[in-house]
């Protein structure tokens, strides 16, 4: 009879795979990617590195697995913020600033992720991270292209392109340096929003309307009214 796994058992496993995870977590947040090896990270969750080797044989196993569930948590903050806006322009513009306020509370995790120089045979697992990122962009711009909102353009290629913006302009070594107010912060990711939207060709007025509106979503947490905040020419964006 084949054995099976009782359920406590299997919470037990899970748990365990979780700690392992959360503690490379915190390493990356820390110190970066360089710092994830298996004796610190097997010492930060209280287990032993036997434990960890079992779960993940590998370094580049560990990190591809951590940095899956950076980026499945990534794209579903932008999915919500997106979903909870009144259009397509909209929704765009409050996946930008989403992304844009993550990255500056994250900061020195979403360079690593980003930009941290890493051996070969762990870059294809950032790369996967950018990827998806660029994908879920790409997607809302197509989005607004087919609604007409958007003057016709090459997604694919503006995409990837924001990111690059968006990470030089907040938390990149060219970017002004870091603010911790509160109402600054906010500020920031509004000129970089505006930026990103007059980048992909929209006019000032409605960008800057997108910009308020896309404030007013994150202040409230919850979508805009359907009340226009400046002219949208095509409808709603």
């Amino acid at each position: 009879m084949a054995y099976r796994q009782t359920e406590r058992v299997v919470r037990k496993l899970a748990a365990r795979r979780e700690a392992i995870l959360a503690a490379a977590y915190d390493t990356l947040a820390e110190k970066g990617i360089s710092a994830i090896q298996i004796a610190p990270i097997a010492e930060r969750a209280g287990i032993a590195a036997g434990t960890v080797y079992r779960y993940f044989p590998s370094k580049t196993e560990l990190v591809a697995a951590v940095v899956a569930g950076l980026s499945d948590e990534e794209i579903a903050a932008i999915e919500r913020a997106a979903a909870a806006a009144p259009g397509p322009l909209s929704a765009l513009a409050a996946a930008i600033a989403t992304f844009a306020m993550r990255a500056i509370a994250r900061r020195r995790l979403v360079l690593a992720l980003l930009a941290e120089a890493v051996e070969p045979e762990l870059s294809g697992a950032l790369a996967s991270y950018r990827r998806e990122l660029a994908a879920a962009l790409e997607k809302l711009i197509r989005k607004a292209l087919e609604g007409r909102h958007l003057e016709q353009q090459d997604a694919a290629l503006a995409a990837p392109a924001l990111i690059g913006a968006l990470i030089e302009g907040l938390i990149g070594p060219l970017a002004p340096p870091a603010v911790q107010d509160a109402v600054e912060v906010r500020a920031e990711v509004q000129r970089l929003t505006l930026f990103a939207l007059r980048a992909l060709g929209v006019v000032d007025a409605r960008a800057r309307g997108l910009v308020v509106q896309t404030a007013a979503q994150c202040t409230n947490g919850a979508a805009a009214s359907g009340r226009s905040v400046a002219p949208l020419g095509r409808g709603r964006g």
